[in-house]
């Protein structure tokens, strides 16, 4: 299918092509796309074809590619995918071909806002169990809306960076008084990123039919969590200090249009969302995604984001219902994903139960929540059009001391 010598079990052929921001010792950031164990320089290979915009991959983010739109972003996938498959492509792009270990790696985009969302069924369920023992798990507006919380898009940070454990105030319910330092209690969430390439006017709402429109590609995240921090701070107004510190993003970022294939029905919504979050019933699907959490080389859980309750469409939807614009470079996250069994959960604070339960780890070692030094990687795959899988790029990080 293709000149370039990938193996049949490639999770980054010609059916993925990711798009990143990359440098090397001479050169400075620019775009690429992940093909097998390589980076194709954009930039060089759209001049020499003379494509329309080649000065759009020259720079070190992708945003103002992803501002141009839907139907440029299909053409310039149908053109990479032409010279990946065509023999007369090679000449073009081979040498522009650049082996991944020879390159670093950069935020993707630069983040406009970032909102996370909280649309795990199982997750909410687990949290609600877990702080309301004696109330019902779901608050009452839970099937009706997707909830969600503006997060600080200037903490977001690329995969491989490492995160310095937050300090902040704390107070259990066993404390007379708060205290200050550094948070005992840090927690992984994996999730899944939406990032927005198209904007849109404020005062106009973008319906969930349009979510192709709007919606460049997808990452995996993870946002890390101070839950000491957040248990103390979050009454009345939700998350602060206990979310804002950090979180990490994929270095690539997979097209919408690679996880066509992924396509899923959503569970059934019962209640039947208002008539804003039902559109023609287009954008109501969900995502095949069997994502893999790993703590210091063990795996802890396979979070499956097909159990997701709300649609990515309906997040984005419910985003704008009330005129919020959107920006290129917007994210927007799924919240945790969680499954209905215990090896699904996909945060410390479920796999532990807040702590009471030792998670043992295969060397022997246990945790409740975050160590110094830990690291956390979280990996994703996902049906392929070619019939195969594809992945998602990895999210990497590392715990380092409080400051």
């Amino acid at each position: 299918m293709t000149w370039l010598d990938l193996p049949d079990s490639s999770l980054y052929g010609i059916d993925n092509l990711p798009f990143g921001v990359f440098s090397t010792a001479d050169e400075s950031p620019r775009v690429g796309v992940r093909v097998g164990d390589q980076v194709v320089d954009l930039a060089p290979v759209a001049a020499t074809e003379a494509l329309e915009g080649a000065e759009l991959f020259a720079q070190p983010s992708l945003n103002p590619f992803m501002a141009q739109g839907r139907p440029t972003w299909t053409a310039v996938r149908s053109w990479l995918v032409d010279l990946l498959t065509q023999p007369t492509g090679a000449d073009v792009v081979a040498p522009h071909l650049l082996p991944l270990d020879a390159v670093t790696l950069h935020l993707p985009f630069e983040v406009a806002d970032y909102v996370d969302f909280y649309a795990s069924e199982s997750h909410a369920t687990n949290v609600g169990h877990i702080f309301r023992p004696d109330a019902n798990a779901l608050t009452p507006n839970w099937k009706h809306l997707p909830i969600g919380y503006h997060g600080r898009s200037g903490t977001v940070v690329v995969s491989g960076t490492d995160v310095v454990r937050p300090s902040g105030q704390r107070k259990a319910p066993s404390d007379d008084a708060p205290t200050f330092g550094p948070s005992q209690r840090l927690d992984i969430e994996a999730e899944v990123g939406f990032v927005v390439g198209a904007g849109s006017p404020r005062g106009a709402a973008v319906g969930v039919d349009a979510f192709d429109e709007h919606a460049f590609g997808v990452v995996l995240l993870n946002d890390w969590s101070a839950r000491d921090i957040q248990a103390w701070e979050y009454v009345p107004l939700g998350p602060f200090l206990g979310k804002s510190f950090a979180t990490s993003v994929s270095a690539w970022v997979t097209p919408i249009e690679a996880l066509a294939a992924a396509r899923t029905p959503l569970p059934a919504q019962d209640p039947t969302p208002l008539e804003y979050l039902r559109g023609n019933r287009s954008g109501l699907f969900g995502l095949d995604l069997a994502i893999e959490i790993e703590l210091n080389g063990h795996v802890i859980s396979r979070p499956p984001f097909d159990q997701m309750y709300w649609s990515p469409a309906q997040m984005l939807a419910h985003l704008t219902v009330n005129g919020a614009s959107l920006r290129t470079g917007d994210l927007f996250a799924s919240g945790t994903v969680s499954g209905t069994e215990r090896g699904q959960r996909g945060s410390l604070l479920e796999l532990t139960w807040n702590g009471r339960d030792q998670l043992a780890l295969a060397d022997g070692s246990t945790r409740t929540f975050l160590q110094d030094g830990d690291t956390v990687v979280l990996r994703a795959t996902a049906p392929g059009a070619a019939g195969g899988r594809i992945a998602l790029g990895e999210v990497r990080g590392t715990i380092t001391p409080a400051r």
